[in-house]
This record gives C-alpha cells, structure tokens and sequence, in this order.
C-alpha cells in the first residue's frame, strides 16, 4: 500500500529545537585557522543562531511539502518518497538518490523543470526516496540495510509504481546503489547517471590524474567523520540525535568542503530539518558501518564488477573523486555521455540546479 505523506512538526517540536540551540554549551575557538579543525566557532554560533531566532519554520514546512510524498513499506521497512509525475506522456521514470549529508531536499529546485520541461526537452516521472533511516523513511532495526538491499528495495519500489524500465540516477551513496541496481537488475534499468563513477586509478595515470590522485589523498585529511560512522556510528549518533548544534557542526562541515557554491541558511537548515525532525543522526551514520568497507576496497584493489548498462557520467569540478574517463571505461565500457561542467560539487543539484538538470537532460539523448 502506497500512503501520501506531509511533513509537519509535532507540537513543542520547535520551541525544543530553539531552546536546544540556545542553551548550547560551546567549546573554545580552535587552536588553527580557518576549517582545519573543523566548523569554526563563529560560524557554528551564527548558524545556530538563524536556527533559533531568525529562521521561519512556517515558511520551511511550505517548502518541505512543495513536492508529491508518500510512504510505502518494502522488505519490513516504511520508505518515504518524493514522486512527481510529469503531464507528458513520453516522460522517462528517473530514479535519483541522495547520500550523506543529504537528503531529497537537495532535488527541490529540480523537479519542476525535470518533470515540466520547455517543448522539445525531454520529461521525467521523478522518484526521491529517502534512504533507510534518513528523512522519513523507518530506521531499521537490525543489521543488514546495505547498498545492495537498497538497491532491490528501489527497484521494488519503482514497480509498485508502474515504473517497470527507468533511468537510475545518483551521487554519494546514490552512486553506489544506482550502480548496484545495474548490476542486480539489469533488465530493468535503461541506464544509468553518475556524479561520478566510482573506479579505482589505473597503475599508470596522465598528469591530470596525477592531480586527481594528489587531491584525493590531500582530502583525505577531512576524513574522520567516515571512519567514525563506518566503525562506531551509535557513538556519534547520542551527540547527533540529541544536540542541534552537534548535528549542525558536523553536517555543515562537509558541505563547506564539498561544494563551490555559497548555499543559503534555508538550503543549510532544510536539509537539517530532516535529519533533526526525525532523529536520524545515529540511523543515517550506520550506512557507513553497513557498506563503506566496500566502498574503500573498491580503490585499494580495483576489482569491480564491469556494467555493460548505459552509462551517462557528470564529474563537477568540486567533486572527489574526481575520476578520469580512461579509468571509468574499464568498469563502465558502455559510457554513452560524459561532462564535467564548469561549476558545482558533491550536492550538485543543491548547488546548480540549472547545470544538473542540463546534464539529466543531455545524458537522455544518449540513452536508448
């Protein structure tokens, strides 16, 4: 059974959150410049401050809702999904899929045009599901929600919808479970768009994947929060679940150093709404300790499974990894388009939602 779904914020909802913020215990500035240490003082006091007092949560609930939701369960769990259908009868169904930090939040200025396009661009039935234990799908109870599961909980998903062949679409986590969609269902997919592939380097790299490489491994500084919640994520989820501030400092940490685009407070403190909402700091961290080991040993030993679907691949300039197409054809042989436009980061659609769109709707020319 398929159940419309509406955001709305239980009573005492807000005034919890906002003397949450205000009674917050800081730490002392950092002992480095700028984000080296992380969320800087000044800017984790200023945010949450916009949270608490300036921040318009009647306006936020409108945006929230602005898309078609519902909820559906699948292999015991309630999954939550945007799906807008598109009044052109030729439209493609398009599956998109967030990751972490995100949520569907990111693909709100992007429905519109994807499913209502301009007279000779190509339309969309667009499907936003929210992963287990993000946003308002259930957290699950016990182990084993992988990539893998998800994939064939989407694919579930995209038939209880009419949806029997679509285009599988994602970044971050997105990317892992669209590819293994690939893999797992086939026959259902008609390709797929990756911000980016993810492929191992090749022993001998060009100078520009030499600097690929180089800014792969500079990045990998900033990694902590990923060995954290692929080893320990109920550890970090008390501080996430239970303190706004933490949940703010340790998500906007990360759109800082994965984007080039100055995203607003609203954009910042909508995607936070779903995780604070729900409570999904601890569930929406275990992700990681289900498949990120997977994901690490996909670059240590570059064994892959090699996906013959129809492949459309969009590498932002702000994005790691930042693959070359040399070594993405050796997994992905069937690549049929590839951009790497001029501006953007990980939260693509979040961040240039024209460019995003205008890469859907190029990559569509390409496949079958």
């Amino acid at each position: 059974m398929i159940t419309p779904f509406t955001v709305s914020f239980e009573a005492g909802a807000v005034d919890d959150l906002r003397d949450r913020l205000r009674r917050t215990r800081w730490p002392e500035e950092a002992t480095a410049p700028g984000w080296e240490q992380g969320t800087p003082l000044a800017v984790a006091r200023s945010l949450c401050a916009y949270w608490a007092d300036t921040y318009d949560f009647d306006a936020a609930l409108a945006r929230l809702n602005q898309h078609p939701q519902f909820r559906t369960e699948i292999d015991g769990l309630a999954i939550h999904f945007v799906h807008a259908r598109s009044p052109r009868a030729d439209a493609t169904p398009l599956l998109m899929t967030h990751g972490w930090p995100g949520s569907v939040v990111e693909f709100a200025e992007v429905v519109g045009p994807l499913t209502d396009p301009p007279p000779g661009e190509p339309a969309f039935h667009v499907v936003c599901p929210s992963l287990p234990g993000y946003g308002f799908s259930d957290k699950p109870a016990a182990a084993g929600w992988t990539v893998h599961r998800i994939a064939d909980a989407w694919a579930e998903l995209m038939t209880r919808l009419g949806h029997q062949r679509f285009v599988a679409q994602g970044h971050d986590w997105g990317t892992t479970i669209s590819t293994s969609l690939a893999v797992r269902h086939p026959a259902r997919l008609i390709g797929i768009h990756l911000m980016p592939p993810l492929v191992a380097p090749s022993d001998s790299v060009t100078p520009s994947e030499r600097r690929a490489t180089a800014d792969l491994e500079a990045a990998a500084a900033g990694d902590g929060y990923s060995f954290e919640q692929s080893t320990r994520p109920q550890t970090i989820g008390y501080a996430l679940v239970d303190s706004p501030a933490a949940l703010c400092t340790w998500i906007v940490e990360k759109f800082h150093a994965w984007t080039d685009t100055e995203l607003t407070n609203e954009q910042l403190l909508d995607n936070l709404m779903l995780y604070w909402l729900p409570a999904t700091g601890a569930s929406a961290a275990r992700v990681y300790w289900e498949s990120f080991a997977e994901v690490q040993a996909l670059f240590r030993t570059g064994t892959t499974d090699v996906i013959d679907i129809p492949t459309a691949c969009s590498v932002f300039p702000h994005e790691l990894p930042h693959p070359s197409r040399r070594w993405a054809q050796r997994r992905f042989p069937d690549i049929r388009y590839w951009n790497e436009p001029p501006r953007g980061g990980h939260f693509a659609a979040f961040e240039q939602p024209e460019l995003f769109v205008t890469e859907i709707r190029a990559a569509a020319h390409h496949w079958p």
